[in-house]
C-alpha cells in the first residue's frame, strides 16, 4: 500500500468498515475487458476467516465468468465527504475502504435460507419484515470465501 499512513491493519476495524458500507463491488475476470458488478452483501467472521454472502437470479454473465474462474477481486467504501481548501484551491475526499480477494462458490439450496438471513441481517430493515421464502427456489446465492484484504481511511484532519 502505498499510503501506509492510511492503512487499516486491525482485523475488527476493517469488519467496522465493512459493516458501514451498503454495496460491495465484485471484479470478475471478463472475456476481454474486466467485468465489475455491485451487489448487496452480508457478512460473517469467525476466528479471523470473513465469508461475504451475495444474491441473485437464476442466471446472468456473473455465473458464466464465475464458472470460468471463481477467483474474484472485491471493493467496498464508506464515509465520502469532499473536503476543500479554498485558499490553496485543493480538495481531497474523506473515505473508508475495503479491497479483498478470494473465492467465490454456490451456496446448496440446503444452506440458501440460512446464508440469506445473514445478508438481510446487515441491511435495516423494518421490525417484523419477512422476504417471500417463495422465491428462494429461483434465487441463486454466493459465498466468498476472503483470503486477503487490507483497509483504508483518509479522515478529516
Amino acid at each position: 500500500m502505498r499510503r501506509s499512513d492510511r492503512e487499516i491493519t486491525d482485523l475488527d476495524e476493517i469488519l467496522e468498515v465493512m459493516k458501514k458500507c451498503d454495496v460491495c463491488r465484485i471484479a470478475m475476470q471478463g472475456e476481454e475487458y474486466p467485468y465489475v458488478i455491485p451487489l448487496n452483501f452480508g457478512m460473517t467472521a469467525d476466528g479471523g476467516q470473513v465469508i461475504l454472502y451475495f444474491h441473485g437470479a437464476e442466471t446472468g454473465m456473473k455465473y458464466e465468468l464465475l464458472a470460468k474462474n471463481n477467483k474474484v477481486c472485491f471493493e467496498m467504501d464508506c464515509g465520502h465527504m469532499l473536503i476543500t481548501d479554498m485558499e490553496k484551491g485543493n480538495c481531497t475526499m474523506c473515505y473508508e475502504s475495503v479491497i479483498g480477494y478470494g473465492v467465490v462458490e454456490e451456496v446448496p439450496d440446503e444452506q440458501k435460507m440460512a446464508a440469506l438471513d445473514i445478508l438481510m441481517e446487515h441491511y435495516p430493515v423494518p421490525a417484523g419484515f419477512h422476504y417471500n421464502e417463495a422465491v428462494v427456489p429461483r434465487t441463486r446465492v454466493l459465498k466468498l470465501t476472503v483470503e486477503s484484504m487490507t483497509g483504508k481511511r483518509r479522515e478529516k484532519k
